[in-house]
């Protein structure tokens, strides 16, 4: 830990993701929520050119981080342990004891800054690079929940190349296997973002289109008329689920804009639901979490359809929104754990993971005279 005492937490923020925004907010929330005698933030911003930027005291709000923040690198190296100045006759390293990734979507969410983390050797909150991947992937997580047996809305995954050079094809066999309305959306971005409720087959091709826009694979799922219910998760091995929580949005469906730009969505904590759905709702979550190889924390999204109440397991979300309206800390606050001991919780686990993985070896001893064999 830094001779200061208090822990230096690297709150990475922003992005190159569609979600970038958001992650400003949420990474606000984060900071404002960590306990100054105990914890140091450094804001690391990540702009939407892929630049990293830290910020100083000099930097009251993280907008003003990304814009005049000094220029740093990661080293993928586990025994710098800090972040480098890029230019020339800058100041020294920037140590950080624990990293607390406050991404969304891709570039920040789905492995790629989480396998960077692990090669440079830091702790960090939240899930590895596997479930980090998988959660961002809706149609290989999908199939796993289907493997352990979870329910989930019948779905059909589209490449974009088969998209492009196929589209009458693709078209034929969408309408074979479903009936409208269904949504179409990216299969690997959150927040809604590219998301389109198809009510009307001319609407089709422009949502397959949209959904191209944002990644290489392309979800096409039947409509559920639904209620929105949302189970935080927190552990690693010793895994806990929140109480549930139901999502009222004031538009059609829980878009984009329903999410950050827009009053009226409700949040109900604890959901009306009865005890034997919450406890299954539960068991569920904990039960997704497990099977993506999930650490730290998740949001289980599910569907309560209305005119069955069977149950769906829609996602699994690895970086949850943190900001202060959204749904993960409100469902542990509800549960008993506030915000800042939410945090703290999160930061004992990712320095918990750290130290199991210490443990683990990476290479052998060979005898004596082997090397020279090898060699030879």
């Amino acid at each position: 830990m830094s001779s200061n005492k208090r822990m230096r937490v690297g709150v990475l923020f922003g992005g190159r993701s569609g979600e970038h925004e958001v992650s400003l907010a949420s990474a606000a929330s984060v900071i404002r929520a960590l306990d100054p005698e105990k914890y140091e933030a450094v804001p690391i911003g990540i702009s939407k050119d892929g630049r990293w930027l830290v910020g100083t005291k000099a930097h009251t709000l993280l907008p003003d981080v990304l814009k005049s923040g000094e220029r740093v690198s990661l080293p993928p190296d586990p025994t710098a342990g800090a972040l480098v100045p890029i230019s020339q006759g800058s100041g020294h390293s920037i140590a950080v004891d624990v990293v607390f990734p406050v991404l969304h979507g891709t570039f920040g969410e789905d492995g790629t800054v989480q396998g960077l983390l692990e090669l440079a050797g830091l702790p960090y909150v939240g899930a590895g690079v596997l479930a980090s991947a998988v959660g961002m992937d809706k149609d290989v997580q999908k199939r796993l929940f289907a493997y352990e047996g979870l329910p989930i809305v019948p779905f059909l995954a589209v490449r974009r190349s088969e998209w492009e050079q196929e589209r009458e094809v693709i078209l034929r066999q969408i309408k074979k296997k479903f009936q409208l309305p269904l949504f179409v959306k990216p299969a690997t971005l959150g927040s809604s973002v590219g998301m389109t409720r198809v009510k009307k087959a001319g609407e089709l091709t422009a949502a397959m289109d949209l959904a191209a826009k944002f990644a290489l694979k392309i979800i096409v799922e039947r409509c559920v008329t639904a209620r929105e219910i949302e189970v935080s998760v927190l552990g690693n091995d010793d895994v806990r689920a929140s109480i549930p929580g139901e999502i009222v949005p004031h538009r059609e469906f829980y878009d984009y804009a329903a999410k950050y730009l827009e009053e009226g969505t409700r949040l109900v904590i604890p959901a009306p639901l009865t005890k034997k759905q919450a406890i299954t709702f539960q068991e569920y979550a904990v039960r997704a979490f497990r099977a993506i190889e999930g650490t730290g924390m998740s949001r289980c999204d599910f569907f309560l359809e209305r005119a069955t109440s069977k149950i769906f397991v829609n996602e699994l979300n690895t970086i949850p929104g943190f900001t202060a309206i959204s749904m993960y800390p409100k469902l542990w606050e509800a549960s008993g754990l506030p915000y800042p001991k939410l945090i703290d919780k999160l930061i004992d686990l990712a320095l918990e993971l750290h130290r199991e993985k210490a443990r683990t070896k990476y290479s052998i001893e060979l005898p004596p005279g082997a090397a020279g064999a090898l060699d030879a």
